[in-house]
């Protein structure tokens, strides 16, 4: 039993996290922040384009391919995410 204790002292993860609370959750919501404004920057965009107001339409496809690859990238943080927990819960103590 002392070499099971020895491998894993801290199995509820209680002492390695005390400073780091909640860092992961700021930046995720940051990260939703940003992605929603590049979303709405987007959509005024295209709104603009299709009443006629945007004069430049490099600008909007600008705006159109920034959302979409924002998009995309929040997607794959949020397969990765799902995919680690997903390996902790298949994990046997």
């Amino acid at each position: 039993m002392q070499t099971t204790s020895a491998k894993a002292p801290n199995i509820n993860g209680a002492g390695s996290q005390s400073g780091q609370d909640g860092e992961f959750s700021k930046l995720l919501k940051k990260s939703i922040n940003e992605l929603n404004q590049v979303q709405e920057t987007s959509d005024r965009a295209l709104a603009d384009m299709a009443s006629g107001q945007l004069k430049d339409l490099h600008q909007a496809a600008i705006a159109i391919g920034k959302a979409e690859t924002s998009m995309k990238l929040m997607l794959e943080v949020r397969n990765k995410a799902l995919s680690a927990y997903k390996e902790i819960l298949r994990t046997q103590i």
